[in-house]
Parts: structure tokens; C-alpha cells; sequence
């Protein structure tokens, strides 16, 4: 049932509001909230550093009434884009604000709690699906026939598949690098050990050529393993210099943002947050409470990370030369906040996810929200 529609806020205006109690849910990653409240006055953002983007003025919807979106890959200039759904895996087309058709559905789906139609990215104009089908997650390169407006899935190329899956922590984002390369998060499907097990492809980061290979300059010789000990990843993205941000689900105390390097172990599951470096693990750069955050997708739209929060139902936005920093919007003003990306004209999107099990959807839900960037 809808509820009541959420207004729309500048982000100049998240203070104004008092404080709401707010009552959680039982969860795995990210519990929904079973009330929705209005910005608290303790997360007020703060100014924006120098240099740092920062929303500025009124958001507006780019898509309503979207069934589980996961993610959203640009196909163009203006608004066209392509959109995930994961329980109906069905790829959508957005051909106008407010418009969008059918694609197609990737086959074989096997959806289920947090499995289901999850990453899509685009490399030289083929559509590549991270899923879950019934032996594993796996990803497949699809080719994309027609033009913007009349797109359809063709044939389509398994890149890799038996990966780890479960009903929960099968990470699921998919993104290529500044060398070309596709990298892939794929969570620990619950069994927490495997992180730390190289032979292993649970609770890595991987990095494989478009076609599905390994790279010769992986570190693991022969191994699609770039990062390791990682519970689920679900945002990757890069700085112009090349720099590697990721954010992860953490269990029952933090979450994180890592800066990832190859071959380095982040700790998952011997640690979790910060404290594991004299152990020999890499510390994020920053963590919040699991309370606050369940961090899925990221963006670096020039010097500034963004990142979308589920379970705090808030968008971050983070100096990449600082990133032990942050600033704070919309603070649950559109509920479960899945995916964060650049938009046109110097916008920032967002996509909504309260209708995917976990959430309270109001009318109009699920949603692609766009702001200006100042």
C-alpha cells in the first residue's frame, strides 16, 4: 500500500525538520525502518570543502514507479539510460524523463532476498549483467541491438559464472576501470571464512578482461582476485589519478569505505571497521554505524565521493582528498537510497529502493531522483 508522497527538499533545508523517533526493523545487511523520519538536526551538513560538490537546489523525479531498481547505467548524453530490476530482472530503458519501455529480461534469474538482476555496465556499447541464476551469481555481456529509444538485448556471453550465492551477500556491482578492465564485487554468500580464502572467489573484489580472462597483471597469478576479505561490496569507483574507492556492508558494528589496492587483504571477517592493521589488514579510510549507513552503490563525479545508503536512507558525499570526511543529504526524505551516479549537466542521480521487501514505498516509489551539483 502507498503511503503518504515524501516532499521534495532542497539541501540547504534538511535541518528545518525535527527529529522523529524511528523504529528498526530485523535485518541482514539492511533492515528497513518501519517509521520514516524527518533530517535530524545532528546530521545537519555540514559546509562542503574546497573543491567537494555538494547538491544544490531542487530535486526533480528522472522515473516513478520502478519494481526493485538496482542499478542505472547512462547511454548517452541526456537522460537515456538503462535500468536493473532485480526481482523482475527486466532491464528497462529510460527514454524521457518520466518515460521508460522494456528492453528485455535477462534469462535465467533466480531471485530471492537480495539475489536476483543486480550490476549492469556498459563497455563499448555491450551491455554487461552481473545476476544470480541457479548454480551462482555470474556475469554475462549482452550485445545491445537498436539505438537509444529502441534498444534490445541480443546474444549474450557468459564472462563468468558459478560465483558464490546465497539469498544474501552476493555483492553484485560491476564497473570498469580507468585500464579498461572489469571489475566485479561478489560478497561472501554468509560463509564469512571464504573472504580470506585466495582460492576462494567469496568476498573479493575481481578484476577480468571484457572478454572474461585474467589479467597478467592481477596479483594472484591466474587468480581473477584483485582485493580479498571483503564481507559485500556493493559501490566501486575511481578518482581521475586512478585512486579506488569502495563501500561495504559491515555485520553488527561498522561499515565502510576502503581504498582499494591489489592484493591487499581488508580483514572481513577477523576484523571488522577499524583496528586491523597490525595484523596486517587495510583499515577503511572511514566507517560509520550499521545503524546510519548500509552503504551500496558509489560514485566519484570529480573530486567527491558519493555514497547511497540504504538503511540510513541518506546520500554522503565525501572529499576524495579527505576521505575521513563527509557531508550528509536528504536525510530520509526518499527512504532506502540504493545507487548514486553522475547525470547531465553537471546533476547528481539517485535511485530509490523501498519497494524491494524492505522498505515503506510511497506513491511513486520506487524512483530516479535528480539534482543539481554545485
Amino acid at each position: 500500500m502507498h503511503t503518504t508522497p515524501r516532499p521534495h527538499r532542497t539541501w540547504a533545508a534538511l535541518g528545518a525538520a525535527a527529529v522523529t523517533a524511528l523504529v528498526l526493523t530485523a535485518c541482514t545487511d539492511d533492515g528497513a525502518r518501519t517509521l520514516r523520519g524527518t533530517a535530524s538536526a545532528s546530521t545537519v551538513p555540514t559546509a562542503p570543502a574546497a573543491g567537494v560538490l555538494a547538491p544544490g537546489g531542487e530535486t526533480s523525479d528522472i522515473a516513478t514507479g520502478l519494481d526493485a531498481p538496482w542499478s542505472v547505467v547512462r547511454t548517452g548524453d541526456g537522460v537515456d539510460a538503462l535500468v536493473s530490476e532485480r526481482d523482475s530482472a527486466k532491464v528497462l530503458e529510460l527514454t524521457a524523463p518520466g518515460k521508460t519501455r522494456e528492453v528485455g529480461t535477462v534469462a535465467g534469474v533466480t531471485g530471492g532476498g537480495e539475489g536476483g538482476l543486480l550490476g549492469l555496465a556498459m563497455h563499448d556499447g555491450d551491455l554487461f549483467v552481473y545476476s544470480t541464476a541457479e548454480d551462482g551469481n555470474r556475469i554475462q555481456r549482452y550485445d545491445l541491438t537498436g539505438s537509444a529509444g529502441s534498444y534490445a538485448l541480443g546474444d549474450a556471453t557468459t564472462i563468468i559464472d558459478g560465483l558464490p550465492s546465497n539469498s544474501f551477500h552476493n555483492g553484485g556491482r560491476i564497473a570498469f576501470g580507468p585500464d579498461g578492465m572489469l571489475y566485479a564485487s561478489v560478497g561472501d554468500a554468509g560463509t564469512g571464512s571464504d573472504a580470506q580464502d585466495r582460492d576462494s572467489l567469496a568476498g573479493k573484489i575481481l578484476r577480468l578482461t571484457p572478454d572474461g580472462d585474467v589479467p597478467g597483471a592481477n596479483p594472484f597469478p591466474g587468480s581473477p582476485v584483485w582485493s580479498l576479505g571483503h564481507r559485500n561490496v556493493q559501490g566501486m569507483g575511481w578518482t581521475a589519478d586512478g585512486t579506488m574507492f569502495a563501500s561495504e556492508f559491515g555485520q553488527d558494528t561498522w561499515d565502510e569505505l576502503n581504498v582499494i589496492e591489489q592484493g591487499k587483504d581488508y580483514g572481513w571477517p577477523e576484523v571488522e571497521g577499524k583496528g586491523g592493521e597490525d595484523q596486517g589488514f587495510v583499515d577503511p579510510v572511514q566507517q560509520w554505524s550499521t545503524d546510519d549507513a548500509s552503504p551500496s552503490g558509489l560514485a566519484v563525479i570529480g573530486d567527491t565521493v558519493f555514497v547511497a545508503n540504504l538503511r540510513g536512507e541518506v546520500v554522503r558525499a565525501i572529499p576524495a582528498s579527505s576521505p575521513a570526511e563527509s557531508a550528509e543529504y536528504f536525510t530520509g526524505d526518499f527512504g532506502r537510497i540504493r545507487t548514486v551516479l553522475e547525470g547531465p549537466e553537471g546533476s547528481l542521480w539517485f535511485v530509490t529502493n523501498n519497494t524491494d521487501g524492505r522498505g515503506d514505498p510511497a506513491e511513486g516509489d520506487d524512483r530516479i531522483v535528480s539534482v543539481p551539483l554545485a
